[in-house]
């Protein structure tokens, strides 16, 4: 039997399995942050700051009692947490860490044949030597090893050991034992990983149901597609025969798209009963998203459930960009209605705003505009600035441009 979602039901599903729908104002020790962690799947690492850190913002947007000690004392102390690669840097449990050695495997040949191409042959020379530099002497950061007359550049333009480094770390030989002043420090992963993490070993089925299984539950329904993507660990083909092989404990769904559209074929679990009952509402209040949150990574997705159309816009060049460099969603409920371009002037000590836009039919209602301020007065906290202030113009256009 298939069953209809309604387009409100599907946003309050996946929000509360994104972990947007508990009270962000609830106490969250260190356990309690692990398990929200473990929960959501992952935390993408990003180093613009032009707030806050994108790990950092993601875990106050789901509870303003986050603090970073805890995070640091989970990857760094702890090793509850450790630092490699989704779709892109992001910082996951260590419990999942034995799944990771078959992306880490996967990886390997990729790498090397795609590295090749840019970097030429023989990039790989310090591979070997890199390696026994960290386990004889100790963790490292890319400038202790940074080749004598080497020039920077991007990432085009690494220097030996640095390709070295990135090579070992993404194939999970080393791992990141903590960061100073956002820069990696690199140590070999049995001396940054508790030996509880490393096994069992998982057999290759096993992987793919795990990776499966659990980007689902995440996701709360999900296409072949969105469970490949989820954790970007398996191929859609991989996912696809997942599907197949499981459809006694799935469910068919239909999933009505903000738009009013065709609703589209997903899967959900029997069980769920956010899918099967009564999805629990959001708080009403206003939050500011990252702009790598992971409730809208999935840009496409983002659109269909909420009728959000989101690009960062931060490799646009200035005069083409539709909004700003580094603008960042509004979340009201379960609805996304706008978004906001401001940046924390620390020097100056002050969150500043500098343009706001709601989407079409949302009113700038008193109420609205109180939460949006009571929002801002609580990210400037927790930036660190002591004020909100907002620059001339910052109102600009009521609605977004469409």
């Amino acid at each position: 039997m298939t069953i209809l979602l309604s387009n409100a039901e599907a946003r309050r599903i996946f929000l509360a399995r994104q972990g947007l729908s508990a009270p962000p104002g609830g106490a969250l020790d260190k356990a309690g942050l692990l398990r929200l962690i473990h929960d959501i799947g992952f935390v993408q690492v990003d180093s613009i700051a032009t707030v806050e850190r994108a790990h950092h913002q993601i875990l106050f947007s789901r509870n303003q009692t986050y603090r970073r000690a805890h995070l640091a004392e989970l990857l760094e102390v702890d090793g509850d947490l450790f630092e490699n690669w989704t779709h892109d840097a992001s910082i996951i449990p260590s419990a999942f860490f034995r799944y990771w050695k078959h992306r880490f495997r996967r990886e390997e040949a990729a790498i090397v044949e795609r590295w090749r191409k840019w970097r030429g042959e023989g990039f790989e020379s310090a591979f070997d030597e890199t390696f026994e530099r960290i386990r004889n002497g100790g963790a490292v950061l890319s400038r202790d090893l940074k080749a004598a007359g080497h020039q920077s550049g991007g990432w085009w333009n690494w220097h030996p050991n640095k390709t070295a480094l990135e090579y070992l770390w993404r194939t999970g030989k080393v791992a990141i034992a903590r960061r100073e002043n956002f820069q990696k420090v690199y140590d070999l992963t049995e001396r940054v990983l508790p030996a509880r993490h490393h096994a069992p070993d998982v057999g290759h089925d096993g992987f793919i149901d795990w990776a499966c299984r659990s980007a689902l539950e995440r996701l709360g329904f999900a296409t072949h597609g969105e469970i490949a993507a989820f954790w970007d660990l398996v191929t859609p083909g991989e996912a696809r025969a997942w599907v197949e092989a499981h459809r006694a404990e799935l469910r068919p769904v239909l999933v009505s798209p903000a738009d009013g559209g065709r609703p589209r074929a997903a899967h959900a679990f029997a069980g769920f009963p956010e899918v099967f009952g009564e999805a629990p509402a959001p708080p009403a209040r206003l939050r500011v998203l990252s702009p790598f949150d992971p409730l809208i990574r999935d840009r496409n997705r983002t659109e269909r459930l909420f009728g959000f159309s989101y690009r960062i816009e931060i490799f646009v060049p200035g005069p083409q960009r539709q909004y700003g460099y580094y603008v960042f969603p509004l979340l009201e409920g379960d609805r996304l209605v706008g978004r906001i371009d401001m940046k924390a002037d620390r020097r100056a000590g002050t969150l500043a705003v500098r343009r706001l836009w709601w989407e079409p039919k949302v009113r700038a209602s008193a109420g609205r505009m109180a939460r949006l301020e009571a929002e801002l007065a609580r990210m400037a906290k927790f930036t660190g600035v002591e004020s909100v202030s907002y620059l001339d113009g910052w109102r600009g256009e009521e609605h977004a441009p469409r």
